[in-house]
């Protein structure tokens, strides 16, 4: 009898935690691991340790930003990718609705649709990002990363900035409340 109840006990709190721990991933914060070069050196960045190279960053996913969709460019987000809907990406903001964006490797201007933005890698060279399949639809962002978890060398906060070599923003005007970067 004892032993029933003890394993009951331990079931009923065992499932309250995983409760709360489903809740607060989905609805507040998560941790994330991740892979690639596409956003080198921000994340996993080539270097190596005594044990061999260090690779596989884990990362801080914060979901606040979903509410209202309160996100500026610069900022990074996990999204599940436009081409395969069980592939979760990280790229950077480069654009938000209505402002214009300008790539190097086609000249091409293209304005983003609302409810969409434009998202880029932090390494050209091996993302696949807005260049290749356009803008992206607000609804598929997951979150926002705030801070670097893991490894310990490397926690900190994820800094906001544009990727190397790509447009910046040359002038900023406020519009319906929040800022819009001009790109050239």
């Amino acid at each position: 009898m004892a032993n029933r109840n003890l394993v009951w006990n331990v079931v009923k709190k065992s499932f309250t935690f995983g409760i709360i721990g489903v809740t607060i991933s989905d609805r507040y914060a998560s941790v994330v691991p991740i892979r690639g070069a596409s956003m080198s050196p921000t994340f996993n960045p080539i270097a190596t340790s005594l044990t061999g190279p260090m690779t596989g960053d884990y990362v801080l996913v914060e979901k606040f930003c979903l509410e209202k969709y309160k996100f500026s460019p610069g900022d990074v987000i996990v999204y599940r990718s436009p081409c395969n809907y069980k592939e979760k990406q990280v790229k950077r903001i480069i654009a938000l609705p209505g402002d214009w964006v300008g790539t190097r490797q086609t000249y091409d201007v293209v304005k983003v649709p609302e409810g969409h933005c434009w998202v880029e890698g932090d390494n050209p060279e091996c993302s696949m990002d807005s260049r290749s399949f356009g803008p992206i639809p607000m609804g598929l962002i997951q979150g926002r990363v705030s801070h670097i978890v893991w490894p310990p060398q490397r926690i900190g906060a994820v800094e906001k900035k544009y990727p190397q070599g790509e447009s910046n923003p040359t002038n900023s005007t406020k519009t319906q409340g929040r800022e819009r970067s001009s790109f050239s």
